[in-house]
């Protein structure tokens, strides 16, 4: 087992998975077109064990009071695997595994696979979330910065969700659910019958991205990228609506981009 980069190629497409460097995708080329924004903290990351803020870096697991380090003050955001070196455990021409083990500050022990499959029209990743021990609460997603340009126009957001999570001044949801409303945004949407939000690159390419669970955030307040998040519970959803990792339940998700040239 190692944590050097791996390349995994399908048709004319080939993705770039960095173990070493918090598990994330370092790149996704499709016909010599890179889709994501490059740099050691863009590419897409993995989010677990939580994903978002959580509200002053706490959260309850019954009555204890557990404190992550304030990464983002004054809250704590995005997990902390994509801050940790992965280890692949196997890989091939177009698929590799691979895994981590939840250390501290996360107070559980407990171990997070990813399969990142690669074919000739579509990427998908699946991570779980597994214990041996004590249950816990998590969350799963991932964090893509989508390239806004890639040479040609702008890309443009395709997506019907059936709501937004009101947003505080603290950029958590406030509890109250409210009609979409125009971007820019840096906001969770409700998409009850599974995520699917389509980027456009007009006269260049259609990537969609798909998953069953029902929430997303959707982050485009950046110039140079577009973010579109699809993870198992929205921001601060430690506690506000948990997810339970048990010894005979593992939590689980999977999201899929396909593409299409027009």
């Amino acid at each position: 087992m190692s944590n050097k980069e791996i390349t995994l190629t399908a048709g004319d497409a080939d993705v770039t998975v960095q173990p070493g460097n918090g598990g994330r995708i370092g790149g996704l080329r499709v016909g010599g077109v890179e889709l994501l924004r490059q740099g050691d903290r863009f590419g897409c990351f993995p989010m677990v064990p939580w994903c978002g803020r959580i509200r002053d870096g706490r959260f309850l697991d019954g009555a204890t009071v557990h404190q992550m380090p304030l990464n983002s003050p004054p809250h704590a955001i995005h997990g902390t695997a994509r801050d940790g070196a992965w280890r692949t455990a196997r890989s091939s021409t177009d698929e590799a595994v691979i895994t981590y083990d939840l250390v501290d500050p996360w107070p559980y022990a407990g171990r997070v696979t990813q399969v990142v499959a690669l074919s000739e029209d579509s990427l998908t990743l699946t991570m779980s979330v597994e214990t041996y021990d004590s249950s816990f609460p998590a969350q799963i997603g991932w964090h893509p910065w989508f390239n806004r340009n890639l040479g040609g126009e702008d890309a443009r957001l395709d997506f019907s969700p059936a709501w937004q999570e009101e947003r505080g001044d603290d950029h958590l949801p406030t509890g109250n659910r409210i009609d979409p409303k125009p971007g820019p945004w840096d906001d969770c949407f409700g998409m009850p019958g599974g995520v699917d939000v389509t980027l456009v690159w007009p006269g260049q390419l259609e990537l969609k991205v798909t998953s069953r669970e029902q929430w997303v955030v959707v982050y485009d307040e950046q110039e140079a990228a577009v973010c579109v998040e699809p993870q198992t519970g929205p921001p601060n959803g430690l506690n506000t609506q948990p997810r339970l990792v048990t010894p005979l339940e593992p939590l689980e998700a999977t999201t899929t981009w396909s593409w299409r040239r027009p």
